[in-house]
């Protein structure tokens, strides 16, 4: 009887040490990098591709509006040259000229050329000529034309591109916090089952050395180390979550210089689900969402810009259906002469009238209707995009409420669970329950806290929301 019992003890302690090295876990260590949501969400603004890439869409749209400006640069314009054949000398010249556009269509120009030789043409001037002219449009550009179109649709373009790029930028911003809040999600599931494990080691310790006073029955070693298994599958599977959350986090991670930034495996989270301050602030944020109208959204902005452009679109195809009636007018003075301006039909000058008219304006027509269709389906995508926006932004308010809501009630869950786990285990300690029943309540506690770790995500998420939603109003545009 003797030598079996010291069989059995020598048994217990091979278990003992074998279970210390099967069930000894790697942690963190103490070089571990912590990243914080504002830390992670000022690189992912600064740094990444393409949010680099939208302030450069907002950069070409400002170079866009210096474009237009140069349709209204002055020309100057110069030109010299000579004919001679078998020592006659045809002509000699020289010209230089300057012509100024003006805003409202008119073309002012000035020049001076000097004009001599032995074969010149009747019209021809001799010698030293100064001109100054005018060019009037008197129907068609003159109320608008191309010049004035193109530069204001471009001012108008980058008021659009920077709607545009607003809603943009914080679409990536919100996809970005939420995979930051998924992957502290997966860290907290790691650690709650790190927990378990270490507090079903100890379990098994004491069932061991309970078993080995003879207070045990052998059986219940298996429960306890079956369930302590399970439990380490459930950790390593929620670490293998983890890093994978890390690899899709790195996706938004670069550094200054354009390079993506190394990931390393001590990067963790500094944030917790729990202890967020979003979850006492979202009121104020309803708030915030309250005091905005639609008009102010950039969404609506973008689509009531895009109109203002295809109404200077419509404008200037107006103009086309008009008669082209240019008036010219050019005084002239010869150099060395005294000049004398008025009157100005009197004496030294030049003018024309030159009229154009497509007889049936088949074109004109068609680019004006079409011009007017534009516009009515620009009206129909503003309407349309302010309805999905004004229901979007309802569904994510009824989330916010439904989940802060369901985490009040989960959280009260959770605390039932923790006290039917701490009976069943007094009543264990009086011989009066099982390790089934522990391991039971165990389980129902943990996926309570799960439960409660997706739930606090969805809330934050719909949060995200609405938060980047809000960002994308104008507040000049609050209503007061």
């Amino acid at each position: 009887m003797k030598i079996k019992q010291q069989t059995m003890q020598r048994q217990n302690s091979y278990i003992i040490l074998i279970l210390i090295c099967f069930f000894s876990q790697s942690s963190f260590g103490q070089d571990t990098l912590r990243l914080s949501r504002n830390e992670f969400l000022a690189i992912v603004k600064n740094y990444h591709p393409m949010a680099f890439k939208y302030r450069l869409e907002n950069r070409i749209a400002a170079a866009g509006i210096q474009q237009a400006k140069g349709n209204f640069d002055p020309v100057l314009d110069a030109k010299t040259g000579e004919k001679t054949i078998d020592g006659t000398q045809y002509y000699q010249q020289r010209n230089i000229g300057l012509g100024i556009p003006t805003w409202y269509g008119i073309e002012v120009n000035g020049s001076y050329s000097y004009l001599d030789g032995e074969k010149l043409n009747n019209s021809d001037t001799r010698g030293g000529l100064y001109q100054v002219g005018v060019t009037v449009p008197l129907a068609k550009n003159l109320l608008y034309d191309k010049r004035r179109a193109l530069l204001e649709q471009a001012q108008i373009a980058q008021r659009m591109t920077e709607a545009e790029q607003t809603v943009l930028t914080n679409e990536l911003m919100l996809e970005a916090e939420n995979s930051y809040w998924e992957w502290v999600k997966q860290y907290e599931l790691y650690l709650l089952q790190r927990e378990t494990v270490n507090i079903n080691k100890e379990r098994l310790a004491l069932v061991i050395k309970t078993f080995q006073y003879g207070e045990q029955a052998a059986i219940d070693t298996t429960e306890a180390l079956s369930q302590l298994q399970n439990y380490e599958l459930e950790q390593q599977d929620a670490y293998l979550q983890f890093v994978s959350a890390t690899q899709k986090l790195s996706v938004y991670l670069w550094e200054e210089d354009l390079k993506p930034y190394p990931v390393t495996e001590g990067l963790i989270p500094s944030e917790r689900l729990q202890n967020n301050t979003d979850d006492t602030q979202y009121t104020d944020l309803l708030a915030q969402v309250d005091a905005h109208t639609l008009n102010g959204h950039a969404s609506v902005r973008y689509y009531d810009e895009k109109g203002k452009i295809l109404e200077s679109e419509r404008r200037l195809k107006l103009q086309s259906l008009l008669p082209k009636i240019d008036f010219s007018y050019n005084f002239y003075n010869k150099e060395g002469y005294t000049h004398q301006f008025f009157p100005l039909f009197d004496n030294n000058f030049q003018y024309g009238l030159k009229l154009e008219i497509p007889i049936f304006l088949r074109q004109a027509r068609a680019d004006y209707k079409m011009a007017k269709l534009k516009i009515d389906q620009n009206s129909l995508d503003l309407a349309y995009k302010s309805q999905e926006l004004a229901t979007k932004i309802t569904g994510y308010k009824n989330e916010i409420y439904n989940y802060w809501s369901q985490i009040g009630i989960a959280t009260k869950n959770m605390d039932n669970y923790k006290r039917l786990l701490m009976a069943e285990q007094s009543k264990y300690a009086n011989g009066e329950s099982s390790l089934f029943l522990i391991n039971s309540r165990e389980n129902k506690l943990i996926d309570a806290q799960e439960k409660i770790l997706e739930l606090r995500l969805k809330f934050l998420k719909s949060y995200n929301k609405l938060k980047w939603t809000n960002a994308n109003f104008d507040s000049s545009v609050a209503l007061r």
